[in-house]
């Protein structure tokens, strides 16, 4: 194999800590919130995850790239994280089927990428100084004048971002003459969430973020969906607005991750930044309806507030995440409305919770009779 000298890289985070390594792809600057995620497989789907959009992605597993990359392994029609650090960058694939390397797939869409960085020991400070703005940089760019840039990226807190990734137009997936109509507001939607609804016999028509109840409900649908995505639920003002109308009207109401969010605040509960979020595709959580152990898919680093939850006359707990007993999942008593936090999808992670996408189709299916 050819030697190659890479460019020297930094990771600079916003209290001024400094991570060094090489440059991988394209030369430049990227900002965004730097996360991690503990996934050990799956890392194209992470890539293209819209949740991620406006962050900087710290992969733990140590070898990124070994697989190549797959057409059909894109959870969005581009990627959506801001960067990449990891540890051992895989120039070359074995993957029977994959259409080309990770480093070509990373060039062709300008992302820029920092390898050979001590992710252990990066992963370990943002656990204990939590998640915060960062900048990746590959171009040799003086470390005041990121400093000065850096200190200008806003905050994740507040931070409207759903605008960024929701589709523009209206569109259909699925089978226009299956069983099921979804309305599917786009927050940041995963194509893999479309697949397990279409394969349940449903039909979806997928709307913008700001899309008003009478558009929705102008396809008549069976059952509303409120999708996962990036960035702070509290501005989301329009979604909330048509979760309330949703709920007035008892029609059947899905939610994941950001539009589980949205269904709390239009329930008068509040939603918080977490010190580090949930990401990673091994996350317990507990069935409190059935007593059952569910392991997990998720990606959010905002969550429901747990005792106004708790306090809420009209919604329940229906799941909560064992490592830290936050909440999992809800319920609403008297309505036909349920959300869950993390991913049923899968996409990648284990398939322990795709019965939810069964319990949306029964819950419109009773609807009917």
């Amino acid at each position: 194999m050819k030697y190659t000298t890479r460019q020297k890289a930094i990771l600079l985070l916003s209290d001024g800590t400094i991570f060094h390594g090489k440059s991988i792809g394209i030369s430049g600057t990227t900002f965004g919130e730097v996360c991690f995620n503990t996934g050990m497989t799956g890392y194209q789907e992470i890539f293209t995850d819209p949740s991620y959009f406006g962050q900087i992605m710290v992969a733990t597993n140590p070898h990124i790239g070994n697989y190549g990359v797959n057409n059909n392994d894109v959870e969005s029609d581009s990627i959506k994280i801001s960067g990449l650090v990891c540890k051992n960058f895989s120039f070359n694939y074995s993957r029977s089927d994959a259409s080309e390397s990770l480093e070509d797939y990373f060039i062709k869409q300008n992302l820029i990428c920092i390898s050979d960085v001590d992710t252990r020991a990066l992963v370990s400070y943002i656990r204990d100084n939590g998640a915060m703005n960062a900048v990746i940089c590959t171009d040799g760019t003086a470390v005041e004048d990121l400093k000065k840039q850096l200190a200008n990226v806003p905050d994740m807190k507040g931070l409207e971002l759903a605008s960024k990734v929701s589709t523009r137009e209206p569109y259909f997936f699925g089978n226009e003459n299956a069983t099921y109509k979804i309305a599917a507001l786009d927050l940041g939607i995963k194509t893999n969430i479309l697949r397990n609804l279409a394969k349940r016999d449903c039909y979806i028509k997928v709307f913008p973020f700001d899309s008003s109840y009478s558009d929705l409900a102008a396809f008549n649908p069976n059952g509303y969906f409120l999708s996962n995505g990036p960035g702070d639920p509290d501005p989301l003002f329009s979604a909330i607005g048509v979760a309330k109308e949703i709920i007035k009207n008892n029609n059947p109401l899905f939610g994941i991750c950001l539009g589980h969010q949205v269904i709390a605040l239009a329930n008068g509960v509040s939603t918080y930044k977490m010190f580090n979020g949930h990401r990673g595709i091994n996350h317990p959580v507990k069935n409190i309806i059935t007593g059952k152990g569910e392991i997990t898919s998720q990606n959010h680093g905002f969550a429901v507030n747990k005792e106004q939850l708790e306090n809420n006359e009209v919604l329940e707990i229906t799941h909560l995440h064992l490592n830290d007993n936050t909440v999992a999942g809800m319920r609403m008593k008297y309505k036909n409305c349920f959300s869950v936090q993390y991913h049923p999808e899968a996409s990648p992670g284990p398939h322990d919770s795709s019965y939810l996408f069964d319990q949306f189709v029964e819950n419109m299916k009773s609807s009917l009779s």
